[in-house]
């Protein structure tokens, strides 16, 4: 996430899962804001859940990530960020992400 510009990057919301026992931490080092979705609550963070959804196509739940290679990771992720979205006018996530960084970089640096 360090990669990304700090405009995009200003705060993640979570569950209460025991994968952020380190948040503050990441909070630090990233320099976010990081909140916490209400137990039992998964409507607050609704293109997480859906996401997740996408992902169980490759790793079902409860899959040990620790036989997953770091290759297959990004290869999941290039599908996904490939996929059109009905949330996104059926444009795919990495065509909002390459027009919001143009707009960035033409308000920024015009």
């Amino acid at each position: 996430m360090k990669k990304l510009p700090a405009f995009l990057r200003e705060s993640l919301t979570y569950d209460r899962g025991s994968e952020m026992a380190c948040f503050k931490e990441l909070s630090r080092r990233l320099n976010l804001d990081i909140w916490f979705c209400d137990p039992h609550a998964p409507w607050q963070r609704g293109s997480n859940e859906n996401t997740n959804g996408l992902l169980r196509q490759f790793l079902p739940k409860g899959y040990d990530l620790s036989l997953v290679s770091q290759t297959m990771l990004n290869d999941i992720a290039r599908l996904l960020n490939g996929r059109p979205r009905k949330t996104l006018g059926w444009r795919t996530p990495d065509e909002a992400m390459t027009e919001e960084m143009e707009k960035f970089s033409a308000g920024c640096c015009a």
